[in-house]
């Protein structure tokens, strides 16, 4: 089977249509992207799955892998491009959820209306979600238009899947798995810089209660201000991450920090006046390869357990863990295995260099796709991490092209 062309005109216009949708985690547009999508697949002659999520009946499921936001529902998708049954079937990942774009006076626009900045003869664009992750989403939908393009009938099927979700937990993977939908192999068209994942540290989602004595600010010293109580307690966490970064999977070696452990929220007092006697605080703690998600929280707990233990305020009022939202265990496909193989050779076809490969220091729904559902999955995609989440976020479309030849001539070395 000959190699597919993809247009580029379609696919940049695909993807600042999709910019333009802003699918927020947990908000309408979450579900106004997954049916833009349906519709538009179905239009082009695909066969769509289009169903809705039954997220409260989700929750209740033992494995489910947790939820940040409030949903109450959600739409699952699939698009498939038929084989004649006889070839292997590849899936097509990606999420189109995105986060919220945070302080927009730190933005040179508007988040979701994306714009392209041209610089040093490359094009880049501009908007929330470009880089994480619509511009995988994008490159996706072109090689399997490409390929249909082409009018040969293909021996495997390949399933495009866009997902809900992902950002606080992955429930929209979850929901395909449960869906039934498996594969020989997936890749998840995340920002990797056009090298390849084939793991992924974990992350879990944890709140620290820190309870003091509330007292009138000018007697301040009668009082325990749960703030001042924290500080132990960030000490004793910046020790643990320390050790759980002394020795790590040399897949995970170029990363500084390959287990963080971080706080993201922090609140605490009701009154300028008085001291404290209530903080929380949020955070996320990273989760080694091979690592357990017990053995991880258990080492986490102990930590605490042990700074309260040598403070006599916390001994009598420890800090209280809670375990919530987005849990995810470390995951890790074999380096040999076909699908590295398979996409490492894609990709030297399509460009001429060998791509990198190395593990990423967050989680991902690469954990789902080969822990829950067995499918040899790899990261692959458009796009550099540092911008995701940031303002001005952009991706390359130079990559993003890239990425659609890739993806194509992957289809054809499948599933042709």
């Amino acid at each position: 089977m000959s190699v597919p062309n993809v247009d580029v005109d379609a696919l940049r216009c695909d993807l600042l249509d999709l910019l333009r949708i802003p699918s927020v985690s947990g908000t309408a547009d979450e579900s106004t992207v997954q049916e833009y999508l349906a519709d538009r697949w179905r239009a082009e002659g695909l066969e769509v799955d289009r169903w809705d999520i039954d997220v409260a009946g989700l929750q209740g499921d033992p494995q489910f892998p947790g939820m940040e936001v409030g949903r109450t529902s959600a739409v699952g998708v699939t698009a498939t491009l038929q084989g004649d049954g006889t070839g292997p079937t590849l899936l097509l990942n990606g999420h189109t959820d995105v986060v919220p774009p945070g302080d927009r006076d730190a933005w040179s626009g508007d988040p979701f209306e994306p714009r392209i900045e041209v610089r040093d003869d490359r094009e880049y664009v501009i908007a929330r979600g470009a880089c994480d992750m619509k511009g995988g989403i994008a490159a996706m939908w072109s090689a399997v238009r490409a390929v249909a393009a082409t009018g040969q009938r293909l021996r495997g099927d390949v399933v495009l899947a866009p997902v809900s979700g992902e950002e606080d937990g992955g429930l929209g993977t979850f929901a395909l798995l449960r869906r039934g939908v498996r594969a020989d192999l997936c890749v998840i068209a995340e920002p990797t810089g056009l090298d390849i994942m084939p793991a992924n540290g974990g992350a879990l989602t944890f709140r620290l209660t820190v309870r003091g004595l509330a007292t009138h600010a000018s007697r301040r010293t009668e009082g325990v201000s749960a703030i001042d109580k924290l500080l132990p307690v960030l000490a004793a966490l910046t020790d643990l991450e320390t050790r759980r970064n002394i020795q790590v999977d040399p897949i995970m070696s170029r990363w500084p920090i390959a287990y963080p452990v971080s706080i993201g929220t922090l609140k605490a007092g009701d009154w300028p006046s008085s001291v404290p006697d209530l903080l929380v605080a949020e955070g996320r703690l990273g989760v080694a390869i091979g690592e357990t998600i017990p053995a991880a929280r258990a080492e986490f707990e102990q930590a605490i357990t042990s700074v309260c233990a040598a403070d006599p305020w916390l001994a009598d009022h420890p800090v209280e863990v809670t375990w919530w939202g987005g849990q995810f265990a470390s995951a890790a496909t074999p380096v040999d295995s076909d699908v590295v193989t398979r996409v490492r050779a894609a990709h030297e076809s399509v460009t001429g260099g060998r791509p990198e490969m190395y593990g990423g220091p967050y989680g991902s729904d690469l954990r789902l796709l080969l822990g829950l559902g067995g499918i040899p999955t790899v990261q692959y995609g458009p796009g550099d991490a540092s911008a995701a989440h940031a303002p001005d976020e952009w991706v390359a479309f130079d990559d993003v092209m890239i990425a659609a030849h890739v993806l194509a001539q992957l289809i054809v070395d499948v599933c042709g």
